[in-house]
């Protein structure tokens, strides 16, 4: 019964390595090793070695030896293996969560994906017969509602290391900069990640405080996981922090704005209101519009950007309650 189950075991681990060998580029053992691990797949790197060179004398596989490590993937005549199959409908799926997703997506499980996305691309190339599916992704497209800007350049390094503590609920050990040069060292608790037109920020709290900070993930310098754990905190939700203005660089305050509007300029707003209680008095050439809505500079952006066509602004505070919150002392708020 032992050598049955050690068979089996070492059969899945196979068909598991088959799974992960790209066609167009290589793949080295310890990339292998490192997605089987995120499987829990517990095997030393030797094992998988050897299962490669096995799997390369018995499948369309390409061994290059030319320099260490070795680099594996399927000849370009191969046509690989997929288990479990995917259909064309979800082939189109996987296509467009990757598009859409890849970034918000923990680097281990993209890894431990990329069979999948590399069988999702086959199953809609050019030779295929999902003609409609293929179609498709010509025929939809997420499009700014701003001024498109190139995304910021992010150490991988540091992704990685965001990405994996959030993952697991530790602590990390951050230097970091911000917008004005101010440099600091920090220990903070990943709480969320969240990805704001083409810019990403890591949503944490300090250690020692209980206030929510965003850092914007292209000014960490470095990150490194520490060993120190924690219970995710019942108290934070980040849907919440997002709806109070948190990634609108908010005041955590709602008000009741109020402003005038001229009504070419305004007509938008009669089909996508601001709040659930906006209410539009219209007036001979434009409209007056007042609304319940989170204070923040995002907001101020927005009336500024119609110019002389909103006049009449005005706010009414009421301040929104928070949990668990405290005044953080000046370094600990570094700025967006």
């Amino acid at each position: 019964m032992g050598q049955r189950k050690e068979g089996l075991d070492t059969a899945l681990i196979l068909l598991e390595i088959l799974k992960r060998i790209p066609k167009h580029r290589k793949i080295t053992a310890a990339e292998l090793h490192r997605q089987l691990a995120a499987e829990g797949f517990d095997r030393d790197i030797r094992t998988v070695q050897r299962h490669l060179d096995t799997l390369a004398d018995r499948f369309e596989l390409e061994r290059d030896a030319r320099s260490k490590p070795y680099g594996y993937s399927w000849l370009a005549r191969a046509q690989g293996i997929a288990l479990p199959s995917l259909t064309p409908q979800e082939s189109l799926l996987l296509k467009l969560a990757h598009a859409q997703l890849h970034a918000l997506l923990p680097p281990k499980l993209m890894r431990s994906m990329e069979g999948f996305f590399e069988q999702a691309s086959r199953n809609l190339g050019p030779d295929s017969n999902a003609r409609l599916e293929r179609q498709w992704l010509r025929k939809v497209r997420v499009v700014s509602t701003s001024q498109p800007l190139l995304a910021p350049e992010i150490k991988p390094s540091v992704f990685e290391s965001v990405s994996e503590a959030l993952f697991d609920n530790r602590y990390l050990d951050v230097d970091y900069a911000n917008a004005a040069g101010w440099k600091q060292q920090a220990r903070v608790m990943p709480l969320g990640l969240a990805q704001q037109g083409p810019r990403m920020y890591l949503v944490c709290r300090f250690d020692g405080y209980d206030d929510e900070r965003s850092l914007a993930l292209h000014r960490i310098q470095s990150a490194s996981i520490t060993t120190l754990s924690f219970d995710y905190p019942k108290d934070f939700d980040l849907a919440r922090y997002d709806a109070e203005g948190g990634f609108g660089f908010g005041r955590a305050e709602e008000i009741q704005l109020r402003f005038s509007i001229d009504k070419t300029a305004g007509f938008h707003l009669t089909e996508t209101p601001l709040s659930k209680d906006q209410t539009m008095i219209e007036k001979e050439g434009h409209y007056v519009v007042t609304a319940t809505v989170v204070n923040s500079s995002m907001l101020d952006w927005w009336l500024r950007g119609f110019g002389g066509d909103v006049w009449g602004v005005s706010k009414r505070r009421r301040r929104l309650p928070r949990q668990g919150s405290s005044q953080a002392i000046a370094q600990a708020k570094p700025a967006h």
